[in-house]
């Protein structure tokens, strides 16, 4: 009964129909599951309590259900599980495997549920919700990867370094366990190389380039989870030569090949700074031509020609022209060579003065006048005159002094030296206005290098160019620094007068010779240098154009192409390009700039030779102290041989035949009618001639300029009594060429094109007096360019005579011509007043020519008795079918016979009286013919 009892009442609590409370659980819940699991471990444990238990049912937990969390994730992955119903343990998994790298975190809610009244879950009753939070741990599933395969540095021999190269090396896994690399390791065996946890890499040693220039090794990596890299890296370590800071890739000889135009000086050339940080470089590239010319490579042709060429205007005065009878002020100054055409004298302070007479000077009188002239202070044999005391700066040194006569006033200047200054004292009215005085400080003054000066004076305009750049005056009025000079017109060069000889000796005889006597005290301020190209042009200032031309060089430094200039590069070149500076403040950028500096020269035929070079760097860095110094580097520029042009005179027979009235008729025999003037080269000056006619060898007659032209009689100079040469001087003048003409020769000179000396060529005659031929007279021709420097080939030419013998001699009968010929020793050195000259294959000589002529006279009778004969028997037959027979007397007769033949021309009468017929030499070689061919040819050609 007992337990009967109980079982009543247990039956009777387990299926009460009362479920009065609802189940309980945490709030929050915080849960950790592995990747390669799917149970979630909370904390705390998921239990739901309800406090209708014992009772069946309404004290049990049922189930539990997920809700998704407040983003809506995590309910699908996990599920949640009742392990008691009657504990209410519970448990929560995922329903499928989770990624850690996919997603670390899950978040999601909770709910629990009781059994409710009955089995069937009537009224259940539901707990509030729970958040859980899940953590997904990681598992050590992935190895590490390297981000590069492949790691390449270079180092400087000899140093150690804290890190050469650093290795890097990735994990995939999520957790910070197992995606960090622990420690890196060097795989390869005995090398010079550590590395640490971090990948960087230094060497353990110095390096040595010499015994081994590229190391080459293996690394791996592993992550904290021991997993190692899934493939190893290589690392190339490149050890440098010690760097030593400078230029790298500097040739100290470079070539040029004249006619290449323009050619990069340092093609590969960089600057090394050792990893110093600079942060501005500058550079100076110098070209030092001053042992060339006047200190460049110019045009090789005298300044009158130089000026022509340049388009300035005529009417310039030579104040030191080249010594000669009409120029004797400048015999006794001293001169010195010169690579070009230019005169250059030496002037040394004391004795060496150039006194211009009042002639010359009198042409450069004015007001508005143009002073040119080239300048270099110093120089061989210059000695401080004896009354001037050494080392005195304030002793002025005169170039030019000189008081002209304008109208009925007389104004005065003197251009001057003296220290590094250059002044210009103007008096435009001795008479009344005040001196003003024009001063220039210059460097260029007295740097003992040529200097080009052109001072153009338009009063009270003064303008000073100095090597074509224009400097300003600074104007200085003075009240009598110089004496008044005395009304009197004088120019001198090279000082300027005292005052302590009297003024009154004005004999022009005395001045111009001057310079031959003692030195005196009548002339001051002596200049001590060398000048040349000393000239005056009155009229209108010079263009700049012009200034520049004169003096423009023709070779000099370049930049190549302003256009790849680098941002922040500047380049600087002066007004002769012997100075080019760049100046930037990156390295790469200055090392491009660099390798376009070039050196160009636009002469064809450039002056070989030895050009120096120079190469001053200075940098600036953010450690004034330790800023890196370089010295400068030194070379030269080698300028070869250019291919000499061949100038080839042609066109002209060696001989010209005329007859002797042609010759002595007003206008004369042209010489060189037919004058061919070619130039050409030795290969093509460039690629673009290949494809020209005359392949390799391209003719540059256009483009080439001859400087000089010469004709001389060979043998006994020219008589100006019988014979002369006549030039189209009207065509000299207009195209500005000079000709100095005299017996011994005529040379023509001045820089013009080849088709301006072939029409002067051309238009040379050789004119003779009455009664003056001779047999032969020969020339010879020759042209020059370039100063000089090449020579054509020398064209003779012989001109021939042609006599007509009835105008030398008068014979009356055959004696006479017989004792011509039989005795040629009487005659021997003269004919008829005309002395023969040597025998020539176009000219007779009396000794050869007595041989011939008797010889031709023999033939000549002999055909003239045979043609008689012939004649009579023709007529005898009777045959007249020959109209051009010639119709003869019955009877010969002979006594009058008379046959004068000349070397040149024989003359026969007609038999029937007409005019005489001339008989050359061409004649006589028919009859030669005639004379040794068959009588039946000659009757068909009779």
């Amino acid at each position: 009964p007992l337990n009967y009892g109980r079982h009543s009442s247990a039956t009777s609590l387990a299926y009460s129909t009362t479920n009065k409370h609802k189940p309980w659980i945490e709030t929050e819940y915080q849960g950790i599951v592995m990747e390669n699991d799917n149970t979630v471990l909370l904390n705390p444990p998921l239990f739901a309590l309800d406090k209708d238990a014992p009772l069946h049912y309404a004290g049990e937990i049922c189930g539990f259900r997920v809700h998704s969390g407040t983003a809506g994730s995590g309910a699908p992955q996990f599920e949640a599980v009742v392990l008691d119903r009657s504990t209410g343990e519970g448990l929560v998994r995922s329903k499928e495997p989770l990624d850690c790298e996919s997603q670390r975190e899950h978040s999601f809610t909770i709910q629990a549920y009781d059994c409710g009244e009955g089995p069937d879950g009537v009224n259940s009753k539901k707990s509030h919700k729970a958040t859980v939070h899940v953590r997904v741990n990681d598992v050590n599933e992935f190895s590490p990867v390297f981000v590069e395969r492949r790691y390449e540095a270079s180092v400087p021999e000899g140093r150690l370094f804290d890190r050469i190269v650093r290795v890097e090396a990735l994990d995939a896994d999520c957790s910070p366990q197992y995606s960090q690399i622990c420690f890196y390791d060097i795989i390869t065996p005995n090398v010079p190389f550590a590395i640490d946890n971090d990948g960087n890499i230094k060497n353990t040693e110095p390096l040595d380039s010499k015994r081994q220039r590229v190391h080459s090794f293996w690394v791996t990596a592993f992550d904290c989870g021991k997993n190692r890299a899934q493939a190893d890296a290589q690392v190339i370590v490149t050890v440098k030569p010690s760097c030593k800071p400078g230029w790298i890739g500097w040739s100290k000889r470079v070539e040029y090949t004249p006619g290449s135009g323009s050619i990069p000086l340092f093609p590969s050339l960089h600057l090394e700074t050792c990893e110093e940080t600079v942060w501005n470089i500058q550079a100076t590239v110098e070209l030092q031509t001053g042992h060339i010319g006047k200190g460049c490579d110019r045009d090789s042709y005298s300044d009158r020609s130089v000026r022509r060429l340049c388009g300035a205007v005529r009417g310039e005065v030579d104040l030191l022209p080249p010594p000669s009878p009409a120029a004797n002020w400048t015999s006794a100054l001293p001169t010195l060579p010169s690579s070009d055409s230019s005169l250059v004298f030496s002037f040394n302070g004391s004795s060496h003065v150039a006194v211009v007479p009042d002639s010359v000077a009198a042409a450069v009188s004015g007001d508005h006048f143009t002073l040119q002239l080239w300048m270099r202070r110093g120089g061989a044999n210059t000695q401080p005159a004896p009354n001037q005391v050494r080392g005195n700066r304030r002793e002025e040194e005169y170039i030019v002094c000189s008081t002209v006569r304008n109208d009925d006033s007389y104004s005065h200047y003197s251009l001057s030296v003296h220290g590094c200054r250059l002044s210009l004292f103007y008096w435009p009215d001795v008479a009344a206005a005040r001196p003003v005085k024009f001063l220039w400080k210059l460097e260029q003054v007295c740097d003992s290098e040529w200097h080009h000066l052109s001072l153009s004076v338009q009063f009270p305009s003064v303008t000073l160019y100095v090597d074509g750049v224009t400097f300003d005056p600074a104007l200085i009025h003075d009240s009598g620094a110089v004496p008044n000079p005395a009304p009197r017109q004088r120019l001198v060069i090279g000082a300027c007068w005292g005052n302590s000889r009297s003024d009154d000796d004005d004999n022009e005889t005395t001045r111009v010779a001057l310079p031959l006597l003692r030195p005196t005290g009548r002339y001051v301020g002596g200049y001590r240098g060398l000048l040349s190209g000393v000239t005056v042009r009155p009229g209108s200032v010079e263009p700049h154009s012009v200034v520049e031309c004169l003096y423009a060089c023709r070779e000099g430094l370049d930049f190549g192409d302003l256009e790849t200039l680098g941002s922040g590069m500047k380049v600087h070149v002066n007004p002769s390009q012997s100075v080019l500076v760049l100046e930037g403040d990156d390295i790469e950028s200055f090392n491009r700039a660099v390798q376009q500096v070039t050196y160009r020269n636009s002469l064809r035929f450039a002056t070989p030779g030895v050009r120096p070079l120079k190469l001053t760097t200075s940098l600036r860095c953010f450690s004034e102290e330790g800023c890196l110094s370089l010295k400068p580097l030194e070379g030269y520029l080698v300028v070869l041989q250019p291919d000499a042009p061949q100038i080839s005179l042609s066109g002209v027979g060696p001989h010209l035949a005329r007859p002797a009235p042609e010759f002595e008729g007003p206008r004369g025999v042209p010489l060189f009618p037919e004058l061919r003037i070619v130039c050409s080269l030795s290969h093509a000056v460039n690629t673009a001639a290949q494809g020209m006619e005359g392949g390799a060898l391209m003719s540059d007659a256009v483009a080439h300029t001859l400087d000089g032209c010469e004709v001389q009689p060979l043998g006994e100079e020219l008589n100006p009594e019988r014979e002369e040469l006549l030039v189209d001087m009207e065509s000299l003048r207009e195209k500005g060429l000079d000709i100095i003409n005299t017996t011994a020769y005529i040379a023509i000179t001045g820089a013009e094109s080849i088709s301006v000396y072939e029409d002067i060529l051309r238009s040379i005659r050789y004119r003779l007096a009455k009664g003056s031929a001779r047999f032969e007279r020969r020339f010879r021709l020759s042209c020059s360019e370039m100063n000089g420097r090449y020579t054509s080939n020398e064209l003779t030419l012989e001109v021939n005579f042609l006599h007509s013998l009835d105008s030398l001699y008068h014979p009356s009968h055959l004696l006479a011509s017989q004792q011509q010929f039989l005795h040629p020793s009487h005659h021997s050195g003269e004919l008829g007043g005309h002395t023969l000259p040597s025998p020539h294959r176009n000219s007779v000589v009396p000794g050869a020519a007595t041989v011939i002529i008797m010889v031709c006279v023999g033939f000549l009778v002999v055909m003239v008795i045979l043609g008689v004969f012939r004649i009579r028997s023709i007529h005898r037959r009777g045959d007249g079918t020959r109209n051009g027979a010639k119709e003869g007397s019955g009877q010969w007769d002979d006594s009058a016979l008379t046959i004068i033949v000349n070397p040149m021309e024989v003359k026969l009468l007609d038999q029937h009286g007409s005019e005489p017929r001339e008989i050359t030499v061409q004649h006589i070689q028919h009859l030669e013919t005639q004379r040794n061919t068959p009588r039946e040819l000659r009757d068909y050609s009779d």
